[in-house]
């Protein structure tokens, strides 16, 4: 009974590693999916991410340059789903599924020289005073740079989205193109301009797994994470704070089902490794009709097309 408060702030603390690339995820897309193009590319976006960010890391030993360059690349991938999306106005399904498969293939094409190398990581950093409170401490500030930044992310996304000019016109975009666009709002540009955000927000989800979560670079090391990441948007409601829980939920679950392997626990460790999944399909098949989808506060424009010659 001693050790038990020791492992639920392990598990604790494990959870917010965990959870921390879903986050990141699910923001990005959250400001994507706002101004009404869908996103379904988030495993792609994630995979070029943990590979650039990785390469960058290994050859210039700069964790700075490597978190930029995960978003750079994160950013190419955004400005060609928002290309095909907006430009082209191709169904953004297929688009989303399209980069999935470009970042998949690119992440692989690029990592193949760097399977097994160890590279330049970010390490857990204690910040004074706040890593002294008693069993909050250890939980939430003894982690790594990249942890505090998604602390840091939730509250300034809710700002600009709820509180903000910018977040004003994000939202009358992804809600009604047409009266956005009648009022002079470059539906376009700020389509655009938030896809490309959006992916590079997600990107840092990715170079997370190469550059903290783990020490070297293992292809497909995303596992399925991007697809929890889709599922997680329509948790939260395209809410930053709820992110953050649905982040942290998620998260509890893969850090308990790694804990309890560590222990001994006489549970199948097939059956743990499923259960985030199996959470993602409940997830998926409760908010799956586009009236629910409405009700628990979808952008109205989310995954249509916008065409100035068919303003109504």
């Amino acid at each position: 009974m001693n050790d038990l408060p020791s492992f639920v702030i392990s598990t604790l603390q494990a959870t917010v590693r965990a959870g921390t690339p879903l986050l990141f995820a699910v923001l990005g897309t959250i400001f994507t999916e706002r101004s009404g193009v869908m996103n379904l590319g988030l495993e792609g976006l994630m995979l070029v991410g943990a590979i650039g960010g990785f390469m960058a890391s290994y050859n210039t030993s700069s964790l700075v340059a490597a978190v930029l360059v995960a978003m750079l690349a994160g950013a190419v991938l955004g400005l060609i789903h928002a290309f095909f999306t907006v430009t082209l106005k191709i169904n953004q399904i297929v688009s989303g599924l399209a980069i999935t498969m470009l970042g998949t293939g690119i992440s692989g094409l690029w990592g193949k020289d760097y399977i097994g190398v160890i590279a330049r990581r970010f390490n857990p950093i204690k910040i004074p005073l706040l890593s002294d409170i008693p069993y909050i401490g250890r939980i939430f500030f003894e982690h790594d740079m990249l942890v505090y930044i998604s602390f840091v992310l939730v509250p300034v996304m809710w700002f600009v989205i709820y509180k903000t000019k910018a977040g004003m016109t994000l939202r009358a975009v992804g809600e009604s193109p047409d009266a956005a666009d009648a009022k002079g709002i470059n539906v376009f540009a700020v389509r655009y301009l938030f896809t490309i955000l959006g992916a590079s927000i997600t990107a840092i989800g990715g170079a997370y797994l190469s550059l903290a979560y783990n020490s070297m670079w293992i292809e497909n090391m995303t596992a399925g994470r991007g697809w929890i990441a889709i599922a997680l948007v329509l948790f939260a409601t395209w809410d930053p704070f709820k992110a953050l829980i649905g982040a942290y939920l998620f998260g509890g679950i893969t850090a308990l089902g790694l804990r309890l392997q560590a222990i001994g626990a006489h549970i199948s460790p097939d059956f743990l490794k499923m259960l985030p999944y199996l959470l993602t399909i409940a997830v998926l098949f409760f908010t799956s009709t586009d009236a629910l989808k409405r009700k628990v506060g979808a952008p109205a424009s989310l995954g249509v097309p916008y065409s100035r010659e068919e303003r109504t």
